[in-house]
């Protein structure tokens, strides 16, 4: 089994993914087995700023300090459980010391496969208003639509008081669910969950559309990649192929 970096840059995100790759490799192998895991984060907040001016370079740099750590560690290949992180990672020029999976292109293709057309996109303010999940969507023939301005304040205002923080609360969840039947009502036959803490408060049964949960789809993908299922990754950054 090839040796599988988790290149964190949320903790809640990155834990959950954690979680659900054990889970799906004893599905598939059975009950405690599971590829070699190694989990490196450095913390967000000292880049919060960055990302406020875009400041796509300093992310990439920073962040690279993971993908470096991981190499040394011995891992094939990194996921990232946070989706904003992919719009640095997709930074013009940029060459990570790992090979990794790009998760909106797992969630564009399941969603594809899935027979879906017009995904709805939840996220951080950046995820929904950066180009990198609609050019994903349209390379998988899918298209996109975000919520207004104040939803998507409101969307982003969860992610980081919230989500982030650990606190889950029922107010954040009816938000939510509102937003995604808005969603519904423009046109959208699916919703994306395009920050990797949203599956901890928003789960199937509550949502009025069928959830794209980026998170457990990019753990799957990368238990697959593990065990021999799928081809280990070619992408290190920058602008994804195609």
């Amino acid at each position: 089994m090839f040796h599988v970096g988790i290149l964190a840059h949320s903790a809640d995100g990155a834990a959950l993914c954690f979680v659900e790759m054990c889970r799906e490799a004893a599905r598939q192998l059975g009950a405690h087995d599971h590829p070699e895991i190694t989990l490196s984060i450095l913390p967000m907040g000292a880049v919060l700023e960055a990302w406020e001016r875009m400041e796509l370079a300093t992310i990439v740099d920073y962040l690279g300090r993971t993908a470096d750590r991981l190499a040394a560690a011995g891992c094939d290949f990194f996921v990232c459980p946070d989706n904003t992180a992919h719009i640095a990672f997709e930074h013009p020029g940029t060459q990570l010391a790992l090979p990794g999976l790009h998760i909106a292109d797992i969630v564009a293709r399941r969603a594809r496969d899935a027979g879906h057309r017009t995904l709805g996109l939840l996220g951080t303010t950046w995820t929904m208003t950066q180009p990198m999940y609609p050019a994903a969507l349209a390379r998988a023939g899918l298209a996109t639509i975000t919520p207004p301005e104040p939803d998507r304040r409101r969307v982003d205002e969860v992610i980081f008081a919230e989500l982030c923080r650990g606190e889950v609360t029922d107010t954040a969840r009816r938000d939510y669910v509102r937003i995604i039947a808005d969603l519904e009502r423009a046109g959208c036959d699916a919703v994306i969950l395009g920050c990797t803490e949203i599956p901890l408060l928003v789960t199937p049964d509550v949502s009025p559309l069928p959830t794209l949960d980026s998170t457990r789809l990019l753990a799957r993908a990368a238990v697959a990649v593990a065990l021999g299922a799928s081809p280990l990754p070619r992408w290190r950054g920058g602008p994804p192929a195609g």
